[in-house]
């Protein structure tokens, strides 16, 4: 049986619900799915969902892979942004919300001051 987690790698199905920590080491929300560049097969993205109760009234918040950090101490990633910076930062509330194009790319990354993925 193929392990899903080893010292430096982990299945997709693992990350998902992780929690996600921000500056002040508060716990801001959960990992709901990670996108994948078809192409380059990088991480561009985890969607984080915020807010809600349950899952049920979440926004979703794509948030560039490389703006978080895996935190041992805390058994989730952190991030440094701030409840305050997320209320401003680019969400959706449902899939059909969004669109994933280059514009909507640029839009997060600026935000998030996060080097391109592509």
């Amino acid at each position: 049986m193929a392990e899903r987690e080893t010292g430096t790698l982990i299945g997709s199905d693992k990350v998902e619900g992780t929690a996600v920590y921000g500056a002040d080491q508060q716990k801001i929300g959960n990992v709901e799915r990670v996108m994948i560049d078809k192409v380059s097969g990088k991480v561009a993205y985890a969607v984080l969902g915020y807010g809600g109760f349950l899952g049920i009234g979440d926004d979703h918040y794509p948030t560039p892979w490389s703006s978080l950090t895996y935190d041992t101490n805390l058994g989730g990633y952190r991030t440094n942004i701030t409840k305050d910076q997320l209320d401003k930062a680019p969400r959706y509330t449902n899939d059909n919300d969004w669109s994933w194009n280059r514009e909507n790319d640029r839009r997060v990354y600026d935000y998030y001051q996060a080097a391109p993925y592509w």
